[in-house]
């Protein structure tokens, strides 16, 4: 079965500073990864690669088997969905609206049909009350839920998370986590960076640490929090779930 997404030595630089330094990691198609790192180690870098917000220099990238390059990236792009750090709503558009541009645009659905599934998704996630409001008029656990029904609206087959938590109240932090909950029980592909544990517990196949733009260490949730093989990883696991 070809992998879900695949890196294979990859490499970026931004100036002289190496984000990435040869990363390699495949991820099975409805694999949920959890890829965690102290601040600055390429956690980001690595997800924005594979839908090439970020340009890689070196090594190989495949999604679902197509090998990403300049001319394969909207293909590609196709088949991800991303939820940012900040919500990346359109302010002056509705909740419904936010939702119904790229079906229309990108997938050519009629409005109707747009609209449809739009109230399908926010169903899903739980707010189909707010398809009429502004992003402005939401609170920010509504507004990263807007934006996960967004990205579901594309139907990919896989979905990028970058800290999609970090932004948001304590209080709001868990009605985004239920909602990426139970997207993982439904199957579907993750790769979420967070620091949110308790949640990397609940739902990842796979945990992976990085450290200084490498990959340090990998492996299933119950070996990599009860007996993380690296001195790095250890001192990286004491220092969060402390807090």
């Amino acid at each position: 079965m070809t992998a879900a997404i695949e890196l294979n030595g990859v490499s970026k630089w931004f100036g002289d500073f190496q984000a990435l330094n040869s990363v390699s990691l495949s991820v099975a198609q409805g694999d949920k990864v959890v890829i965690c790192g102290p601040s600055g180690s390429g956690k980001s870098t690595a997800i924005r690669c594979v839908n090439r917000l970020e340009k890689h220099e070196e090594g190989i990238i495949r999604v679902d088997g197509i090998k990403l390059d300049d001319t394969t990236v909207s293909q590609v792009r196709q088949e991800v969905g991303m939820v940012f750090q900040q919500f990346n709503l359109f302010p002056h558009l509705s909740v419904l609206n936010n939702l119904t541009l790229g079906p229309i645009r990108a997938r050519g659905l009629s409005k109707t049909e747009a609209q449809d599934r739009a109230m399908a998704y926010l169903e899903r996630v739980h707010i189909p009350e707010q398809a009429g409001k502004y992003p402005k008029q939401l609170s920010g656990g509504q507004q990263q839920r807007v934006a996960i029904a967004r990205s579901l609206c594309m139907e990919p087959k896989i979905l990028l998370f970058d800290e999609p938590t970090s932004a948001l109240d304590p209080e709001m932090i868990s009605e985004v986590l239920e909602v990426m909950v139970e997207l993982a029980d439904s199957g579907m592909t993750m790769i979420v960076v967070t620091h949110e544990m308790g949640f990397a517990r609940k739902v990842a196949d796979t945990m992976v640490f990085m450290d200084q733009g490498q990959i340090v260490e990998t492996a299933d949730p119950e070996t990599f929090f009860g007996q993380p093989r690296t001195e790095r990883c250890q001192r990286f696991l004491k220092q969060i779930l402390q807090h």
